[in-house]
């Protein structure tokens, strides 16, 4: 387990060395560092041989999505969303709904039978999250349309945040199933999970942005300090709710949401660090997934496991989003690519945690082999296809003539905020 440490950080070294050879090929930074993990696990080298519900894996969990709920949060513009009725708001709106309505019935037909109604809800929570850092080429490529790269963008940035407080609300109803808890102190934890996290994150939020707006107006802050405040600002979101028995997850989405607005025109970038921060923190992650969660849910999956997996990433998650996009002139190559790509990541491995950790659970088992397993085939699948099917998606956009474009994929928005402040905006410029 000494060993774990200099493990890792020869992993981000290596592939920091290749990033830029690696840029825009089907290699991904997901792909490499769950493999890297793979092979340190205790399958192979066992250099990496933490418990899943060890105090530093619920730890890097813990940090790694709440930096990333404060940053996506803070990046949300709601005069755009009210400008336009944009596929963000359809994808979060209508598809986020349909897919949890739609991974429960199939968990409840293949699954029935392992696990109980109230978890088979919880697991489709759980894996309705998805990430764009499983196919950064979608989201990066220049010439793929705009509107369609902000869409998977923000979705990929909000429905971890949305989701966050259903699975504290469907855990809590799978205990009480299990009589974990009862029926009241289920409720009161929720009560308690939402409300705390709620005013944990708009007062550490308002903290933050107070700091930017009055001190950064009169030249107090010195330049490197801003990029600071953010970062700080979560871990004071997340600290203040965790102390009081609320969702520090939650505080640390409403903190970044109340942060994001008050601070909006003042200050300049300051999100920097924390984006950089979050990208550092999620590579560890996948190390530790690879290392510690995926070598014992191989072990453990059977048919309906595998074949829940195969269907979450495609029928669960492609049939809602063409059900949203219903109405929207959007053409069939549009609807699956971003049908497809709804990659499950960061959002759901802590989710698994947080299972474990918690406890009470008689299938919880199932519950995290399942997620698991999903998360791992997204890695490869979505790793391998985002660049050239983000190619082939371009190319066909692009073989339109100027005056013959698609009307909903040639659409520029009003506004454009994107996840990663580097991210290219091509025609139309980030605010």
């Amino acid at each position: 387990m000494h060993w774990a440490l200099p493990a890792i950080a020869l992993a981000l070294l290596g592939f920091a060395a290749v990033s830029g050879r690696l840029e825009g090929t089907p290699i991904t930074a997901p792909i490499v560092f769950t493999t890297v993990g793979l092979f340190l696990g205790a399958d192979a080298l066992g250099l990496v041989e933490p418990d899943v519900s060890s105090e530093p894996v619920k730890l890097l969990a813990e940090a790694t999505l709440a930096i990333v709920l404060f940053g996506d949060a803070s990046r949300i513009d709601l005069q755009a969303l009210r400008d336009e009725v944009s596929i963000p708001a359809l994808l979060l709106g209508i598809g986020l709904p349909l897919t949890i309505v739609a991974g429960s019935a199939t968990g409840l037909v293949l699954l029935g039978g392992s696990l109980t109604a109230p978890e088979v809800l919880l697991l489709a929570i759980v894996l309705a999250p998805t990430d764009a850092a499983l196919g950064q080429a979608v989201v990066t490529l220049p010439r793929l349309p705009v509107r369609i790269r902000q869409g998977l963008n923000v979705e990929s940035g909000l429905n971890d945040g949305i989701c966050v407080p259903l699975f504290f609300i469907a855990l809590a109803l799978a205990q009480a199933d299990a009589g974990a808890l009862s029926g009241g102190e289920a409720a009161r934890l929720v009560a308690e999970e939402i409300g705390y996290g709620v005013l944990g994150g708009v007062a550490a939020g308002a903290l933050g942005a107070a700091v930017i707006v009055f001190a950064g107006r009169r030249k107090w802050i010195d330049e490197p300090w801003l990029q600071v405040v953010p970062a700080t600002t979560a871990v004071l979101a997340y600290g203040l709710a965790d102390g009081v028995g609320g969702s520090g997850f939650i505080a640390a989405f409403v903190g970044g949401a109340v942060f994001g607005a008050l601070r909006r025109r003042h200050g300049g970038e300051v999100g920097y660090l924390l984006e950089e921060l979050g990208g550092i923190l999620s590579s560890v992650t996948f190390v530790v997934f690879g290392a510690i969660m995926l070598g014992a849910a191989l072990g453990a999956t059977t048919w309906q496991i595998a074949l829940y997996a195969v269907l979450s990433l495609t029928v669960v998650r492609m049939l809602p989003v063409a059900i949203a996009l219903v109405g929207t002139a959007a053409r069939r190559p549009t609807v699956g690519f971003v049908g497809w790509f709804g990659p499950r990541g960061l959002a759901s491995i802590v989710f698994a945690v947080i299972v474990i950790e918690e406890g009470g659970l008689a299938h919880e088992d199932v519950i995290v082999t399942t997620t698991v397993l999903t998360v791992a085939l997204s890695i490869l699948a979505h790793g391998l296809t985002a660049a050239p099917l983000a190619g082939r998606y371009a190319d066909w956009f692009a073989s339109h003539p100027k005056d013959g474009l698609p009307t909903l994929e040639s659409s520029t928005p009003t506004r454009v905020r994107w996840r990663n402040p580097r991210i290219p905006a091509g025609p139309a410029e980030p605010d």
